[in-house]
């Protein structure tokens, strides 16, 4: 039998509602713990708890731990896949930094729950059998970090959570999902065209990540030289531009040495310079402002923070998110 790695982290998967409050709330024990004789059927399955942590508490630095996890495993293990749960609201972020900082063969697959396990329709413990079913076929390997929930195979890079409440919740805007599950069969009908590997062995560098609006002032961006940060990703207007008054502050942060990586808040398309008035893409292009391709700004924010803590110096970050 294939032999299949089951690493839980907590989320809504692990939860249970409770009847009096009304509240869904993390148990001392997870929810989900165990059902690892119940998948007996599928793959020999070694089951270990990393975290049990609500997904807003879930930080890079956990998402290092749970990737140093992995590596450290299957230096000493052979398998044949890995199957990860997870709260939904970070899943999609969690997700894509194992897919830059794991370079496996072999698949490996975040899962979830939009309700908790003892709710009437509780979507967890289908979703986990589905992300078994998709880590153990042959077809899933060489595609780096995939998301199942709701019977679809999502790719890391291009998933998000577009629903608060829906079972639907993960889509992959503009792309759609890889694959497809059904009763009888795991259908891929699309395969990544290349992945990127970054080594990371720790996580000290902060980036911050701000969305673009109408009127939107310089003194937000400002704030974020007073505050030390790193570096700084912002989610600007259609293919990538911001109001005039901002621009000055983008010059200061460029001047001080800060990357400023841009990508737009609209879901579908893809972040370029074209305009040249002042905000314009173009001009921001001009300045020294990196546009990243096709992802949103939470996955550029990941991005952006692995690539300054890699260990190879000499990333060159314009080309690293072309």
């Amino acid at each position: 039998m294939k032999h299949i790695l089951l690493l839980h982290t907590g989320g809504t998967i692990s939860m249970k509602l409770n009847d009096q409050t009304g509240a869904v709330l993390p148990n001392e024990r997870n929810a989900i713990l165990g059902i690892s004789n119940d998948l007996s059927k599928l793959a020999k399955i070694t089951e270990k708890e990393i975290f049990n942590l609500p997904s807003p508490h879930i930080t890079p630095k956990e998402m290092l731990i749970l990737r140093n996890e992995i590596v450290e495993f299957v230096t000493q293990h052979e398998v044949d896949g890995i199957v990860i749960t997870h709260g939904t609201d970070t899943l999609e972020e969690t997700a894509y930094f194992l897919d830059l900082t794991t370079r496996f063969d072999f698949p490996i697959v975040l899962t979830g729950a939009m309700r908790s396990s003892n709710e009437l329709g509780a979507d967890g413990v289908y979703n986990l059998v589905e992300a078994v079913r998709v880590a153990i076929h042959p077809d899933a390997r060489e595609k780096g970090v995939l998301v199942v929930m709701n019977d679809e195979v999502h790719q890391a890079f291009n998933c998000t959570k577009t629903s608060t409440s829906s079972v639907n919740t993960f889509q992959s805007p503009q792309y759609g999902p890889i694959g497809l599950i059904t009763k009888k069969m795991v259908h891929f009908h699309q395969t990544p065209i290349r992945r990127r590997y970054v080594e990371v062995q720790s996580i000290e560098k902060r980036v911050a990540l701000l969305k673009a609006y109408a009127g939107m002032e310089g003194d937000l961006l400002e704030s974020i030289l007073h505050c030390n940060y790193d570096g700084v990703v912002i989610e600007g207007l259609g293919q990538g531009n911001i109001p005039p008054d901002v621009v000055p502050a983008i010059k200061k942060l460029l001047d001080a040495g800060l990357p400023v990586i841009f990508v737009s808040r609209c879901f579908n398309g893809i972040a370029e310079g074209v305009y040249g008035y002042v905000g314009g893409g173009k001009s921001l292009e001009d300045l020294g402002v990196i546009f990243a391709t096709g992802i949103s700004g939470q996955k550029a924010r990941l991005k952006l923070l692995i690539g300054l803590n890699q260990q190879n110096e000499s990333l060159d970050l314009k080309e690293f998110f072309n």
